[in-house]
């Protein structure tokens, strides 16, 4: 899910995105946000689906998405996995055991 951007330029920057030309403003409306969803997959290689948040946050506000966090829902909606913010409390084993138990290999 493509949340709000972490570090914009009219709010707070980082280097290293000044450095990677990966600089833009907080979108004020949806299709800013969708065209900077399309950034991370067509600069960046995102190969997953992805879904993009209202500006309302609805998705961020839901799931504590913010900075970043990995999700594992189940059919239905059910959470089967929440992870610890990201990027420190990354657990990808947890977070893939959970995913095998949601949709088992073939």
């Amino acid at each position: 899910m493509y949340i709000a951007e972490a570090h914009p330029e009219d709010e707070w920057q980082m280097d290293s995105n000044k450095k990677e030309q990966l600089v833009f403003n907080q979108p004020k409306v949806f299709e800013e946000r969708r065209e900077l969803a399309k950034v991370l997959v067509d600069r960046l290689g995102y190969r997953v689906p992805l879904a993009i948040d209202s500006l309302d946050n609805r998705a961020d506000k839901s799931f504590a998405a913010w900075p970043e966090r990995i999700y594992v829902l189940a059919p239905g909606g059910r959470v089967a996995y929440k992870g610890g913010m990201g990027p420190f409390g990354f657990e990808p084993d947890e977070a893939e055991t959970a995913l095998a138990k949601v949709i088992p290999a073939s």
